[in-house]
């Protein structure tokens, strides 16, 4: 076990509070999924989606378990990415996992990023140009890199800020969406287990931001205390807004047309409960929230690479390519998520986000099984972890492969060239080494 990757510098220890690490996570969880795949879920789950955002919760508490036990025993700013190495060594295996999970989180990003640009469009009346929303695309990635090259308290704060914002305009739109709800009209849809399994794969990228609160565990004062209450809070908070905005929604808007506005619903619906002022703070938060989320996963991702530059030791594909600075760790990530959030659909790299990251929490759950006796964790939790993420990733990718077969090939084709780029980097540097 490599403990020189478990960096903690104690003039740094009080870069980021409790308060702000929780915002963090929070951040990270409620971006582009909440705003834009209602209705994507919806036409699975039918009425049902509280009950798929409930079980995305119930799943990703397992995996939140799992990543506090290791946060706990493993602090540095590597997080996940610290995890494979301290579980499996380094190595292809460790080394392909990063390189995925990296690109995973550059996934994230994107849909966040497309989830913003939707919104921007439709506070615009839907008349953008293309090219104009490609442009805001490229900007608002930009302005969120710059504001992560200031550093973490920086980010902690903009989150914790944002995500008040945000917070308090869904907690309205909820109790008000409610109060107002016609329950005597309100037809619940038939109920399918395999759809509302399916939904809730859909929507787990809605909580996958619990990962990003680890990054920051090199950051705080005493990440054994901090970190586990941090990212419990940040799932407790954003499952009960999630349960709130998803029944509000479904009581408000008929099936049909939640599917119709599957970008934007929670605008629409906000306008039913407070006209245009309602639709206007509703885009608005959508905004705040998805570069929040953009924000926060780029920060998560620049820190897989820039927090172990010396070491190569997260990846070999990475460390010769990405890790060399902070500045190009960010540069290199900002550039994958322009790409990729340009390639792709709003939808589609919603799912792809998903899978990507059911696959990344079973695997690394997997390898915590390894080091479970200096974590503490209960191996039968770390077994229900690796069973739900592959539950879920297996319903999702039968799914995926008959509504969107290009959005599973990608993602077979990320996770192949990941372990392939680092098989190839490995052996490149032996043999630079023997000679």
């Amino acid at each position: 076990m490599n403990t020189s990757l478990l960096k903690h510098n104690p003039k740094q220890a009080k870069d980021i509070s409790l308060f702000s690490a929780t915002a963090l996570g929070i951040g990270g969880m409620m971006g582009a999924g909440l705003y834009s795949l209602l209705g994507l879920a919806s036409s699975h789950a039918g009425s049902h989606l509280p009950l798929a955002f409930l079980i995305g919760a119930i799943a990703a508490a397992f995996s939140v378990y799992s990543y506090a036990k290791l946060g706990a025993a493993f602090p540095s700013s590597g997080g996940a990415a610290t995890f494979t190495v301290m579980s499996f060594g380094p190595g292809i295996i460790s080394g392909g996992i990063n390189l995925f999970q990296y690109i995973a989180y550059l996934i994230a990003a994107a849909l966040y990023a497309a989830g913003f640009v939707e919104y921007t469009n439709t506070l615009f009346g839907g008349d953008l140009s293309p090219v104009l929303l490609k442009c805001i695309t490229a900007a608002i990635i930009l302005i969120c890199t710059f504001l992560n090259l200031l550093g973490p308290s920086l980010v902690g704060k903009a989150e914790a800020i944002v995500i008040a914002l945000v917070v308090i305009s869904l907690i309205v739109f909820s109790a008000m969406g409610i109060h107002q709800a016609d329950l005597k009209s309100y037809h619940m849809t038939p109920f399918s287990f395999e759809g509302i399994v399916v939904a809730a794969g859909i929507l787990y990228i809605n909580f996958q931001g619990f990962g990003v609160v680890t990054n920051s565990s090199s950051a705080m004062k005493s990440p054994q205390k901090e970190l586990p209450l941090a990212m419990f809070s940040a799932l407790i908070l954003v499952t009960i807004a999630y349960l709130a905005v998803s029944t509000a929604v479904v009581l408000l808007m008929p099936l049909n047309l939640i599917q119709l506005d599957n970008g934007h619903v929670l605008a629409d619906a906000a306008e039913i409960v407070a006209g245009k002022l309602g639709f206007i703070i509703i885009s608005i938060s959508a905004l705040l929230a998805c570069a929040a989320a953009v924000n926060a996963t780029i920060f998560a991702a620049s820190n897989i690479a820039a927090d172990l530059a010396e070491t190569y030791e997260v990846s070999s594909a990475l460390g010769n390519s990405v890790l060399k600075s902070k500045l190009r760790a960010l540069t290199v990530s900002s550039i994958g998520v322009i790409v990729l959030a340009l390639i792709f659909p709003l939808s589609e790299v919603g799912q792809m986000a998903s899978l990507a990251f059911l696959l990344v929490y079973a695997v690394i759950s997997y390898g915590h099984l390894r080091v479970h006796k200096q974590t503490g964790a209960s191996p039968k939790i770390l077994w229900c972890v690796i069973a739900i993420n592959l539950s879920l990733f297996t319903a999702l990718l039968m799914n995926t492969i008959k509504a969107a077969p290009s959005s599973a090939i990608a993602l077979l084709i990320a996770l192949v060239a990941s372990f392939g780029l680092e098989a190839f980097s490995l052996l490149k540097s032996k043999r630079h080494k023997l000679h």
